[in-house]
């Protein structure tokens, strides 16, 4: 890929934006059979073209190793043979979904003859601007063609060979199936300014969504000029009632913190009740450290063991994406709640309880986009609800919230049908 000059990215840009444009207009009204026929020969392709896709990630992995990104990020960015198969398994999971569009969300009669309906209609061109997960573009490309928008995509520079040799797969998919390939566009720079111009493409895009660190959600928020689905954050909350079965509570504790540490899904702060029985922290702490977990407690914690490092209040606000948890005992559910209300990102929280009525208030009381009883926070996934995958788990209240998926990724429109009708 050569590289562009910045008189040239605005250029770019346009002429991706010119191409989505056209797409999304012949999307909206393209046959189901049509959009799942690329997803299935895009899947069959990201199969097939396995070791082109390893070789372009082993590119990747060596960058990401000299610029010493973090263990967390290195892991998000790794392919492997079963990650690539999940991938391909992700978009046949995607086509087996019912198609949103043209989908009647509700109808009625009026008294004067009018018959009403809301309908599913996609949203147009969305824009996803991600970091290091080069998989997302596969579930986000895959996503807006089945619900008839057309995408533009902007991956990390980190997964740059990934994601391209991954959206080689999906263009292949869209020529099998006759679809116009500006369907999904990949920008092929590591330009930065490519983010700015995207951000302001609000005469061609109708949504963005960001996907990443802070900093990126930060950037996004203040220079966009276009709705956004946000993704903040995952600091997530595990509460220990005391009500709670202590086997439940150090499995379900163990994976919502170790089974993937640099997800957005994985838990950041242990919560226990100052009422628990005795010994119930000291062996959640213990089988954290015995799985090669720093904790970060407060005093009350802390008196548990003495392996446990001193937490500062900054470590109640932060996203370790790492083995480390923070962790504080606190009085009952009400405690947990007032914990999480002053320092959650909105994202999921779970509660390991067995008495139903403090289990209940708290999956009624916490404003997070996911609540869980007696499970585990890295559920958090569009693919474990049973929605094919996910474009990001939105943290805001409007239209969209948890888990982004195909009808997230619809509008709706009133037909109305009459019969000659006028107003008085």
């Amino acid at each position: 890929m050569t590289a562009l000059g910045k008189e040239d990215i605005p250029a770019l840009m346009a002429r991706i934006g010119a191409g989505a444009k056209a797409a999304a207009a012949q999307l909206a009204v393209a046959s189901t059979e049509d959009k799942n026929r690329a997803l299935i020969e895009a899947a069959t392709a990201l199969r097939t073209d396995q070791k082109t896709i390893l070789a372009a990630n082993a590119k990747d992995m060596a960058a990401g190793e000299r610029k010493a990104l973090s263990a967390a990020l290195l892991d998000r960015l790794r392919l492997d043979g079963g990650r690539i198969e999940a991938m391909a398994k992700g978009l046949e999971d995607i086509a087996a979904l019912p198609d949103p569009v043209g989908a009647i969300m509700a109808q009625w009669d009026r008294p004067n003859g009018l018959h009403i309906e809301r309908v599913r209609t996609p949203l147009g061109v969305i824009g996803v601007i991600y970091e290091s997960r080069p998989n997302v573009t596969a579930d986000a490309g895959a996503l807006c063609l089945k619900a008839g928008n057309a995408a533009i995509l902007r991956g990390g520079s980190e997964s740059f060979h990934s994601s391209n040799a991954i959206m080689a797969c999906l263009a292949k998919g869209l020529r099998a199936a006759n679809l116009p390939e500006g369907s999904i566009a990949l920008i092929p720079t590591r330009d930065r300014a490519a983010v700015g111009e995207m951000l302001a493409m609000s005469d061609i895009i109708d949504v963005i969504v960001p996907r990443g660190g802070k900093s990126l959600i930060e950037r996004v928020s203040a220079e966009s000029r276009i709705p956004l689905f946000k993704h903040l954050e995952g600091i997530c909350h595990v509460y220990v009632d005391a009500s709670a079965d202590p086997e439940t509570a150090s499995k379900v504790l163990i994976n919502a913190k170790m089974r993937r540490t640099g997800v957005c899904g994985a838990a950041e702060t242990l919560l226990v009740d100052r009422a628990a029985p005795g010994g119930l922290l000291e062996n959640l702490i213990g089988d954290l450290i015995g799985a090669g977990c720093e904790v970060r407690g407060d005093e009350a914690v802390r008196a548990a063991d003495p392996r446990i490092v001193a937490a500062k209040e900054e470590d109640w606000d932060t996203e370790y994406l790492d083995a480390i948890i923070s962790a504080r005992v606190v009085d009952g559910v009400d405690g947990a709640l007032d914990h999480i209300a002053a320092h959650s990102s909105g994202h999921t929280e779970s509660i390991i309880a067995e008495d139903a009525s403090v289990a209940e208030k708290f999956l009624s009381r916490v404003d997070s986009a996911i609540v869980m009883l007696n499970a585990s926070t890295q559920y958090a996934d569009g693919g474990e609800f049973g929605m094919g995958a996910e474009i990001g788990i939105s943290t805001g209240k409007m239209h969209a919230r948890g888990p982004v998926g195909v009808e997230q990724l619809t509008s709706f429109k009133y037909v109305v049908r009459g019969s000659g009708q006028c107003r008085p």
